[in-house]
């Protein structure tokens, strides 16, 4: 089982780990890119507003239990790196217990859901009454897509990378295609790009649960109930997935309040920074494929108490990364505006998108460092560092905001965000040397 962990890690065994998260990464947020640009061909500026409303409550929701893919990713790696298969298992049906549970509450309480978040977000009487539309029906995927994450998370962990890319393509190719097939063949609206979310997710989950059975009969696992309930390792998964939510709420919480701003300039505002946060998404899905690669290296280096390799991935890792991140940013300098121009056809949008540019296309090259810092301490399941400094660095963004937006307008709503990057990447920074003792010392 831990035969991966007698390979050295070379460039090429980080690639192997990275390139197809990568793949299956970039297309995740190209369904943002996709809806926007099949909403966008729709004349009134608000479907695009609506879309992009819709789509943060949801990221602001599915993201808020991004833990269950992290903390599945990070545990099942120590689980490989230690060698301990029955764990590996316990690993797995413990996080699905969790998100299935949490998928269904999120739809008990969906009209309070629905109703807060689109009182906080604001926005034009079209923008929301088309927004929650969208809501309305995306909202009975959540089951699957938590779901989902926790399984993707268990074969990240142990660098099955392959599996993880194929269910990612399968969840984001039929949603771009279900909502070209709606809004463009059905002449359906918003309705239509939330339908194609519900199905995808549903489709995607069954996928992996049968891929994931595959596994454990490969590996001739048994599901061990008194592993999977012993309180000591539930009371120790809760705590730590506990620590990471709080860091993604805040992580979350920061985009939302960076598109609430916007979305009280105006239509056109939040239809322009919405073009540009699908770019900055694209950019950010792709560095992080060498988070990916790290959370997995650096937890099977810790499971296995090999300091070495442990240093060894993060160096190769944040290389990859560094270098991705700066194509990233020339591609968005010099193509964005062709690429906006795709996007929506709205002339308007188009130019107001054009003059904040710019910030985008730094924002990769700034976002590399945290990025890899978000893998480093996953792996090594350092998570109450993670929640501090995720806290440290919101209170820096809210603090530029503060002092920028007032004089600045958009553009120091732009130049905080970037300030948030660099703050994350400097703040974890400083927990490094405390994180490597206390995982080999």
């Amino acid at each position: 089982m831990s035969s991966a962990l007698h390979t050295p890690v070379t460039h090429r065994s980080v690639l192997a780990v990275a390139v197809p998260i990568m793949l299956s990464n970039v297309s995740e947020p190209l369904i943002g890119v996709v809806n926007t640009a099949v909403i966008g061909q729709l004349k009134e500026p608000y479907y695009i507003g609506a879309i992009a409303v819709g789509a943060l409550i949801f990221s602001f929701i599915f993201w808020g239990f991004g833990f269950l893919r992290l903390s599945t990713g990070g545990l099942s790696a120590q689980a490989l790196g230690a060698g301990d298969k029955p764990e590996l298992v316990a690993v797995l049906i413990r996080a699905l217990m969790i998100g299935l549970a949490a998928g269904l509450g999120l739809v008990l309480l969906s009209p309070l859901i629905r109703e807060a978040a689109f009182n906080l977000i604001g926005g034009s009487a079209d923008v929301r009454a088309h927004g929650e539309t969208y809501f309305n029906y995306r909202i009975w995927s959540a089951p699957a897509a938590l779901s989902n994450y926790c399984i993707m998370g268990w074969f990240i962990g142990q660098s099955r990378a392959k599996l993880a890319f194929l269910v990612q393509l399968a969840l984001n190719l039929s949603n771009m295609a279900l909502s070209a097939l709606f809004v463009l063949g059905l002449g359906m609206t918003s309705d239509g790009v939330g339908l194609a979310a519900l199905i995808s997710e549903w489709a995607a989950v069954t996928l992996a649960l049968v891929l994931a059975g595959v596994i454990l009969r490969s590996m001739g696992a048994h599901i061990s109930w008194p592993r999977i309930l012993d309180p000591f390792r539930i009371r120790r998964t809760l705590l730590m997935n506990g620590d990471v939510m709080i860091r993604t709420l805040c992580l979350v919480f920061a985009f939302t309040f960076f598109t609430a701003r916007g979305a009280r300039a105006g239509d056109v505002i939040i239809a322009a920074n919405a073009v540009l946060l699908n770019l900055f998404e694209v950019s950010a899905y792709l560095i992080d494929g060498f988070a990916y690669a790290s959370e997995a290296l650096v937890g099977q280096s810790v499971g296995a108490r090999d300091r070495q390799r442990f240093r060894t991935a993060v160096r190769l890792t944040s290389i990859w990364a560094m270098v991705v991140g700066v194509i990233c940013s020339l591609v968005i300098w010099f193509a964005g505006p062709a690429i906006i121009a795709l996007m929506t056809v709205s002339p308007e949008v188009q130019q107001t998108a054009s003059t904040y540019l710019p910030w985008v296309a730094v924002s990769p090259v700034l976002g590399v460092v945290c990025f890899q810092f978000d893998g480093i301490f996953t792996g090594a399941m350092a998570t109450k560092d993670m929640r501090n400094m995720m806290i440290v660095s919101l209170g820096i963004f809210l603090l530029a905001w503060w002092l920028l937006e007032r004089p600045f307008g958009n553009h120091g709503l732009w130049a905080a965000l970037d300030i948030f990057f660099i703050a994350r990447g400097l703040t974890f920074a400083s927990r490094m040397p405390s994180l490597e003792r206390r995982a080999f010392g």
